[in-house]
């Protein structure tokens, strides 16, 4: 399952690098419940991670 998800990450990554800020550096981590999420579910999630992360706001 870890692979699977790992696969899918890469993928939905790949798709929305072009989004970020130039130069910026990404992590993407999976916490075990990601391997629950399907496919669209894993989409969404990241796309929130990623406007959270470029919205500016900080802690």
């Amino acid at each position: 399952m870890r692979n699977l998800v790992k696969r899918r990450l890469r993928h939905l990554v790949r798709a929305r690098i072009d989004a970020l800020p130039r130069g910026a550096m990404l992590v993407v981590r999976a916490l075990p419940a990601a391997a629950e999420r399907s496919y669209t579910e894993l989409g969404a999630d990241l796309d929130g991670a990623l406007a959270r992360a470029t919205s500016g706001r900080r802690r």
